[in-house]
């Protein structure tokens, strides 16, 4: 029996890895998808798993718990009049100096009603009551649209506000999760993720994505980000490799769909596929374009249809592709097909929902409540997944 913790009980376990312990993953390789002459910044990143003992399927996240920038923290700092060398307590129970809070335990950036109503319980701002106010549920949001911590410690100042007290009123840090974008078969002790970078200008002021700009800017190839695993069982691919699958993916979107053929053709599955997904342009922003056109030539995906929105006149989407095919998606689902979207859940995945609809009553003959009852029993069958944010 060759089992070490036998032959030496006093041996310590093996490192776990998890959202409590967090892995230093190192950063292997990074690449800018999109092609010159966009303004969108995608990027490919592959990092490494070796030595961790973390495994995921198709259709998890890898959770990234990202440091602020010093920017950031200066601006923060500033605006609040604090010293950053002063000593603060975080709700781990751990003391650290102000600086280093802000760069690696609190959230300073994000700034919600529930931030704004603790912090008046401080500043006692007849302003703040009033956007605060039921009534006033519209201007809240427009105050709060694009809007920063550092805004409202210079929009409402307190003189002499304590750190302490300052930092009690933020969140820690939380993880952002994105959907792996490759199978651990096709890359033995890798993660890869596809990342939109996050830059824009508001109310005077540039800002930028936490995490992603983590990624992009401040973490070089070579160099380590703390993560962990966040599995997904409700987005997997299906367990009888016989069925179909129909995949709907645009921009970062497209991210577990390239995880799912890569697991495909690792386990030799050649049941049908169909991928659809979209972008601004083709010439500039059809992330992973190359492989795609490789695998349709190759017979490892079966079809794609793609929508630019910006290459004509009239802006395309993919729920407008799946429309022109209507007939064909009817027969796939009708074949027992599994249908996945991924992506933006305020608008894309509403506009995907409602044109399936579409597809069950106008190629199933339906009528809107019987087909609104067909998608809901698709659900139900585990036959139609999503993971949208």
């Amino acid at each position: 029996m060759n089992d070490e913790n036998t032959l030496n009980p006093n041996s310590a376990p093996a490192v776990v890895y998890d959202k409590n312990n967090l892995f230093p993953s190192t950063l292997k390789r990074r690449v800018l998808l999109n092609k010159e002459g966009t303004d969108k910044e995608t990027l490919h990143l592959e990092m490494c798993l070796a030595g961790s003992g973390l495994e995921y399927c198709p259709g998890d996240s890898l959770a990234i718990v990202p440091t602020n920038s010093a920017e950031v923290v200066e601006r923060t700092i500033e605006a609040g009049g604090f010293d950053p060398g002063e000593k603060v307590e975080i709700k781990s129970g751990a003391t650290k100096p102000l600086g280093e809070a802000f760069t690696s335990a609190l959230a300073i950036t994000g700034l919600t009603k529930i931030i704004l109503k603790k912090y008046n319980d401080f500043a006692q701002s007849e302003k703040i009551e009033t956007l605060l106010d039921p009534e006033n549920r519209a201007t809240l949001e427009d105050y709060l649209w694009g809007r920063e911590v550092v805004d409202m410690l210079t929009d409402f100042p307190i003189p002499g506000l304590s750190a302490s007290d300052f930092c009690g009123i933020l969140r820690q840090q939380p993880p952002r999760l994105y959907s792996i974008a490759s199978s651990l078969k096709a890359h033995p002790d890798e993660v890869h993720l596809t990342i939109a970078i996050v830059r824009y200008h508001s109310h005077g002021r540039d800002r930028e994505g936490v995490c992603s700009t983590l990624t992009a800017d401040r973490v070089n190839e070579g160099e380590t980000m703390p993560v962990y695993m966040h599995g997904n069982k409700r987005f997997k691919l299906p367990e009888d490799g016989e069925k179909p699958i129909i995949m709907v993916g645009p921009g970062t979107g497209i991210a577990p769909f390239r995880a799912f053929v890569e697991e495909r053709i690792a386990t030799g599955v050649t049941s049908k596929s169909w991928l659809f997904f979209g972008d601004q342009h083709r010439e500039t922003d059809y992330l992973y374009g190359d492989e795609w056109e490789r695998y349709l030539d190759e017979g490892k995906l079966s079809r794609i249809d793609l929508a630019f929105s910006r290459d004509q006149d009239h802006k395309i989407y993919v729920q407008h592709r799946m429309l022109e095919h209507a007939a064909e998606m009817w027969t796939w689902l009708s074949d027992g097909a599994v249908f996945y979207v991924c992506g933006d859940a305020s608008r894309m995945a509403k506009d995907v929902h409602e044109a399936l609809i579409t597809i069950a009553e106008k190629e199933g003959g339906k009528s809107r409540e019987d087909a609104e009852a067909w998608v809901k029993q698709l659900n139900s069958d585990k036959r139609y997944r999503k993971d949208v944010y």
